[in-house]
């Protein structure tokens, strides 16, 4: 990999997952989903959350080629229904262009298919989708209730999945490699050429979480240490280790897992942060009434 290469790969990442987490936070800011009716969300939906996490990968891969992309389509349409109830107001708008996006995305997948040169239109248009299903979810978690004990614990947990089947059980990889050339591949960055750069959704979900989650529990205190945790150990940190690999050993590892390094440095910044004070509940950011209001 050239030295063009490597730093196009780790200012994409970088802008992906910094993006992610200040997109969560802006539509916690400015837009309110539907409460969940099975009340507020706590760690026993984590578990819930990381059994899925474990089950997902072996689905994928034991689906045919041919019925993965509807799979993917399928979850990628209906999480984008959620966030977009808050946003488009009159329904046939919002799904003429949840359709007109799925759409769009199968057309340049087949035309990326077809002429690899030109996948840049593809990624452009998947990664879209991505990023607004990672923050359409972050929400729908953080709003719900959802505190940061719990998306520090959840994420150290994702750590040792990362590291158990990235080594052990080498599943990680073939994840990667199965979904790569289909439509709505839960991925999102940018081909240019021979430069290219994706994030999985999986951490781009992590990074919009934890975000608006540190905000809505701590303020801009939580804010600045989220951001600064994504930044170094999602945005840098992944995507630099193959370069230290390459010069010590000679040889490039295909993949990082992020989760390994963000995972513990998000349970370290709950641990500072809870210094200063309880975690504030929805409640306490939007009272009932400013709720009500913004719906």
């Amino acid at each position: 990999m050239s030295g063009a290469q490597h730093a196009f790969f780790i200012l994409v990442t970088l802008g992906i997952s910094v993006g992610v987490a200040l997109a969560g936070v802006a539509f916690f800011r400015r837009f309110t989903l539907p409460r969940p009716a099975v009340g507020a969300f706590n760690g026993n939906d984590m578990v819930i959350m990381m059994a899925f996490v474990v089950a997902l990968p072996f689905l994928y891969l034991a689906l045919p080629g041919w019925l993965l992309p509807f799979f993917l389509g399928l979850t990628l349409i209906g999480g984008l229904a959620v966030t977009w109830g808050a946003v488009i107001r009159p329904g046939r708008l919002r799904w003429l262009l949840i359709l007109g996006l799925t759409i769009a995305d199968w057309i340049t997948a087949r035309a990326a298919e077809n002429d690899p040169t030109n996948a840049t239109p593809y990624w452009l248009v998947n990664s879209i989708m991505i990023v607004m299903m990672a923050v359409g979810a972050a929400n729908m978690n953080a709003q719900g209730g959802l505190q940061l004990r719990h998306v520090s614990r959840f994420a150290l947990a994702l750590a040792v999945y990362d590291i158990f089947f990235a080594t052990v059980v080498p599943i990680t990889q073939k994840l990667f490699n199965a979904v790569q050339g289909y439509a709505y591949a839960p991925s999102a960055g940018i081909r240019i050429g021979d430069l290219g750069a994706v994030v999985g959704m999986g951490d781009l979900l992590v990074y919009a979480l934890y975000t608006t989650v540190a905000y809505k529990s701590y303020g801009r205190r939580g804010l600045a240490v989220a951001l600064g945790l994504v930044a170094v150990f999602g945005g840098l940190l992944p995507p630099m280790t193959p370069l230290l690999v390459e010069a010590l050993t000679g040889e490039l590892p295909t993949m990082i897992p992020a989760q390994i390094y963000f995972g513990p440095a998000a349970f370290v910044g709950y641990l500072v942060l809870r210094r200063s004070g309880p975690e504030r509940r929805m409640i306490d950011v939007r009272p009932p009434a400013a709720a009500a209001a913004a719906a």
